[in-house]
């Protein structure tokens, strides 16, 4: 296959011709069936090594102009002709590649949908910044609690690690709180990894 894309950024086993790069945007998208922002399917494709950027984003742009992908409130979804190009062509993209973009686009969904349950407000202050955590049990919170740390950066920090594992969180606190040793016991044997 005829290599006609930047390589710059690409990890071994990305992506080096344009046809492939259109052709795993129309897989990804497919294979999701859920709309996704534009800036994330770039993303994807980045933090992955899977294509270089400016090549995504120009063939995003050729898919979006011919509605191959539809684009809509800055959300990307999969048109009639994509699904049908990510049917017929999925094979002209090595498999380890589409399994690696689906499981990356996965990832991401299910850090978008824990980041949208469970909410952190950053106030700043003048002495730094208030961070406050709310961990959702759907229509309610099911706790929240505030902490006070000096600076943006540390804000964002807790802000992230917060999101990433919402219920260790509240596993721990709740064990905390009500004093159960044995539950404090399993969560710092599975943190620990043994």
């Amino acid at each position: 296959m005829k290599f006609d894309a930047f390589s710059a950024g690409i990890e071994p086993g990305g992506l080096r011709n344009r046809n492939q790069i259109r052709i795993l945007i129309c897989y990804l998208l497919a294979s999701l069936n859920v709309p996704l922002p534009k800036k994330d399917i770039v993303a994807i494709f980045q933090e992955n090594g899977l294509a270089n950027y400016f090549e995504v984003t120009n063939a995003l742009s050729d898919l979006t102009a011919n509605g191959t992908v539809l684009l809509k409130d800055g959300m990307c979804t999969a048109g009639s002709s994509a699904k049908v190009i990510a049917g017929q062509l999925d094979s002209a993209v090595p498999p380890a590649v589409r399994e690696r973009t689906v499981s990356a686009a996965l990832s991401l969904l299910s850090r978008m949908k824990r980041e949208s349950e469970n909410k952190v407000e950053i106030t700043e202050t003048d002495r730094g910044c208030q961070v406050t955590c709310h961990i959702s049990g759907g229509d309610t919170d099911l706790m929240s609690f505030s902490l006070y740390v000096p600076d943006r950066r540390q804000a964002n920090l807790v802000k992230r690690n917060f999101q990433d594992r919402p219920d260790s969180i509240y596993q721990v606190l709740l064990a905390l709180i009500t004093g159960n040793r044995d539950l404090i016991s399993d969560i710092l044997k599975e943190m620990s990894g043994k």
